[in-house]
């Protein structure tokens, strides 16, 4: 049986720490699909359709990793797509704290999904989507803190 995980976010952008994180999942998942959460309410730096072609430019040698977008429950989308594992990425102490959160939620609505949390190596610790949008709201130059050195740009 292969073993699928979704890799759920908002991706606004996709960082170094993401990608960090797909890489470690790779060592022990068949397939990640990374899932961005649609939320009609949060308007963000890159439209969905942009976040998903800069993640499938990212790992358009892979056919191992893909994007898609869903707009219900994670774990239905999990469901629906075969995962039986949520990939979730930790920075920190705060971030262990909302995941587990999470991950108990999870567990009470979708028994047959199990989450596995990696931590993001010390390098991508401080990068953040968000980060990254306030240097672009400014203008700034973000490729070298972006996966692949994407000029973010070419999304907008």
């Amino acid at each position: 049986m292969e073993r699928t995980a979704l890799f759920p976010g908002s991706f606004d952008p996709f960082t170094m720490g993401h990608k960090s994180i797909v890489e470690q999942g790779l060592k022990i998942f068949d397939r990640i699909v990374v899932g961005i959460g649609a939320n009609s309410e949060k308007r963000g730096l890159l439209s969905i359709d942009n976040r998903i072609r800069l993640i499938r430019d990212i790992y358009a040698d892979n056919p191992r990793v893909e994007a898609a977008a869903y707009d219900n429950l994670t774990g239905e989308f999990c469901r629906g797509i075969g995962a039986h594992f949520i990939l979730r990425g930790m920075r920190n102490t705060v971030d262990y704290e909302y995941e587990r959160g999470m991950m108990l939620v999870n567990q009470k609505l979708y028994p047959d999904i199990t989450t596995v949390l990696l931590f993001t190596p010390p390098e991508f610790v401080a990068i953040s989507s968000s980060m990254i949008r306030e240097l672009v709201s400014f203008g700034h130059d973000t490729t070298m803190l972006m996966p692949d050195n994407i000029d973010i740009k070419n999304y907008l």
